[in-house]
């Protein structure tokens, strides 16, 4: 059975997400109160769900939080529609975005294709890694590298999942710089942080989904 734990503060609305993802198998816990919601036993569960809009705490808080603390994919659900949001949710560490209102059927496709990128043992365990990120400065074994502001946004997406891959739209989402249609875009600053890096292994492209930073 796959674990589900959804923070939003609309009860009617999770009964019918959760009522229609139990008969794909999927048991789904919600919290209104996003203070429970972070103190539930996180870890317990494969995936989340988060509302932005929330009573005592902005959900970008709670996505913040989640993602510094816990490798569980999260699906932010929320009727926001300023691209700002988006943005910044996928920044701090949101994995999708879910614009209310949607068919569940949505959600579900959604929830499956998220669970086929990661693993228990991505969850479970902490990776060493050669980055390491201090203000608006990504350092690779100790190094300094030089990046322009798209670079640094592509690649802090890639180390904060590393060793996950990220969808070409996520990577785009996730920068300010860049347009949603930017696809050749990504490409080349993928190519200039490989160099960048010198090493072309380290990201890898994924045939079918984006890229991740192995």
């Amino acid at each position: 059975m796959i674990k589900i734990l959804m923070i939003e503060d609309d009860p009617e609305f999770a009964e019918i997400l959760s009522e229609y993802l139990a008969q794909f198998d999927m048991k789904v816990t919600n919290y209104e109160d996003p203070f429970l919601g972070l103190s539930a036993g996180v870890e317990k569960y494969d995936l989340i769900i988060l509302d932005l809009t929330l009573p005592g705490m902005d959900g970008l808080e709670a996505c913040e939080e989640l993602g510094r603390k816990y490798n569980i994919p999260i699906i932010i659900s929320s009727a926001r529609s300023d691209i700002s949001d988006k943005v910044e949710s996928l920044r701090l560490g949101a994995d999708d975005y879910l614009p209310k209102p949607y068919d569940p059927k949505e959600l579900h496709a959604r929830i499956l294709s998220l669970l086929r990128r990661y693993s228990k043992d991505s969850k479970n365990s902490e990776p060493q890694s050669d980055f390491v990120t201090k203000g608006d400065t990504i350092y690779y074994k100790g190094n300094a590298l030089q990046l322009t502001p798209a670079e640094f946004e592509i690649l802090t997406q890639l180390v904060a999942k590393q060793g996950i891959a990220l969808s070409r739209e996520q990577l785009i989402n996730a920068s300010t710089t860049m347009s949603d249609s930017a696809q050749k875009s990504l490409d080349v600053i993928i190519s200039k942080i490989r160099a960048k890096l010198g090493d072309s292994k380290m990201i890898q492209a994924v045939r079918g989904v984006g890229y991740k930073l192995i």
